[in-house]
C-alpha cells in the first residue's frame, strides 16, 4: 500500500471568529495512489485526538483487506486546525511572537476546519470525493464542508454525530475545562503544563464516550473482597496517563471551543434549512447507547438532510462503538452503497 504523508502552507487563513492566522501548516496523509482511481476518493475526518492516520486508529474499516482498502479506493486524511499532530495548533509558534500560542491560539471552529480540508483538496486536485466520512466530531466537519462546498462529496457518511452541540455536551466540555484550569501549570502557560488537569479531563471524556453499559462490562472486578485497588479506577488513571504522552493540554483546550461551538443552523436560518441544501447522498449512522450523542440526533440529522438513511449500531460501548463495532459498520456501508447500485447510481 503506498503511502504519502505531506503539508500544505496556507499564507493566510481567515477564520469564523473574526481572526487571522498566519503561515498555517497543513499536515495530511494519503493511502493509495490517487491517479489510479480518482472517481473513488475516501475522505476520512478524523475524531478528537486522533489523527491523519486512520490506519491506525480506525483499525478492520481502514486498511487493506477492509471496506476503505486503499489499494482499491484511494483513501485521504487531514490533520484538523488547532491539532498537535503536524497542522498549526496552540504549540506551534506564532509568527507575530516567535513564541508558542498556548491560551492565545484563537477560537476555531468546524467552519474553519473544514475550509482547511477544502484548501487540501484543490491543492491534490481532487475534482469530486466518491465517500466523505467520519464519526463524533469527523461528521462534524463533513457536514460543514458539504454545506460549505455544496457537492464536494457524491457520499456522506455520517456516525456517531449530531447538527449541533447540546447542552449535555458543553457540560461535559465545561467540565474538562475545569479540570485543566484547577492545573496551576496551565494557567502558566509553559509548554508542557497542564498534564494533570488533562488526566483529570480525559477521564470526564470517557464516562461520555464509553457509559454505564461499557464499564460495566470490561471493568468488573475478579473479586468481591476487594476494599480498593478496583480495575475501574486503574483503568481511569491508564487512559489519562496513555493521553499525555501523545497530546498536549493546550491542543485538547482549544478543540473543546470548537466542540461547543458546532451548530449547522448558525447564521444560516436554523438547521432544517441548513441540512436541507446538503446534496450528497446521505448515510446517518446511529449507535444505540450512545449518551453524547444519542440516536434522536442522529435521527434528526436523516430527517432533515434530503433522501438521507439511517441506520444503527447495536452496541455496549456507547459512543465508542464507532471505532469497535467495526463488522456491523462494515455491513452497513455496504448495504448503503448495494442500494445506490441498485437505484442506479455509482
Amino acid at each position: 500500500m503506498k503511502v504519502i504523508e505531506s503539508n500544505i502552507q496556507i499564507k493566510s487563513l481567515p477564520l469564523e471568529c473574526g481572526e487571522m492566522l498566519k503561515n498555517v501548516n497543513v499536515r495530511y496523509t494519503v493511502f493509495g495512489d490517487l491517479k489510479s482511481n480518482p472517481s473513488k476518493i475516501i475522505w476520512v475526518c478524523h475524531a478528537f485526538t486522533a489523527n491523519s492516520e486512520p490506519v491506525d486508529w480506525w483499525p478492520h474499516v481502514v486498511g487493506e483487506g477492509f471496506i476503505f482498502d486503499p489499494n482499491k479506493t484511494p483513501v485521504v486524511c487531514v490533520n484538523i486546525l488547532g491539532s498537535c499532530y503536524g497542522t498549526t495548533g496552540p504549540m506551534s509558534i506564532n509568527p507575530d511572537t516567535g513564541k508558542p500560542y498556548l491560551l492565545s491560539f484563537p477560537l476555531i471552529t468546524f467552519r474553519d476546519i473544514a475550509e482547511v480540508n477544502q484548501r487540501v483538496k484543490e491543492r491534490l486536485e481532487i475534482k469530486k470525493i466518491w465517500i466523505l466520512t467520519g464519526g463524533s466530531i469527523g461528521a462534524f466537519q463533513a457536514m460543514e464542508w458539504e454545506y460549505m462546498y455544496p457537492g464536494t462529496a457524491e457520499n456522506a457518511i455520517l456516525i456517531a454525530t449530531t447538527a449541533k452541540s447540546s447542552p449535555w455536551v458543553i457540560a461535559f466540555s465545561q467540565s474538562q475545562r475545569l479540570a485543566l484550569l484547577a492545573d496551576q501549570s496551565f494557567k502558566q502557560q509553559v509548554v508542557d503544563g497542564g498534564s494533570e488537569g488533562m488526566k483529570a479531563a480525559r477521564s470526564i471524556a470517557l464516562l461520555s464516550y464509553r457509559g454505564r453499559s461499557s464499564y460495566n462490562l470490561t471493568q468488573q472486578d475478579n473479586s468481591e473482597d476487594l476494599l480498593d485497588g478496583f480495575r475501574a479506577k486503574t483503568y481511569q488513571t491508564y487512559q489519562g496517563e496513555k493521553l499525555v504522552k501523545r497530546f498536549d493540554a493546550y491542543t485538547y483546550y482549544t478543540l473543546l471551543g470548537a466542540l461547543d461551538s458546532h451548530n449547522m443552523g448558525r447564521k444560516r436560518g436554523g438547521l432544517e434549512k441548513a441540512l436541507g441544501q446538503i446534496k450528497a447522498k446521505t448515510l446517518v449512522v446511529g449507535i444505540d447507547s450512545d449518551i453524547l450523542f444519542p440516536v434522536e440526533e442522529q435521527k434528526q440529522l436523516a430527517a432533515l438532510i434530503p433522501n438521507a438513511t439511517y441506520a444503527e449500531i447495536h452496541s455496549s460501548f456507547c459512543h465508542d462503538g464507532f471505532l469497535i463495532e467495526h463488522e456491523q459498520l462494515t455491513k452497513i456501508i455496504r448495504e448503503f452503497l448495494v442500494r445506490k447500485k441498485q437505484n442506479g447510481n455509482t
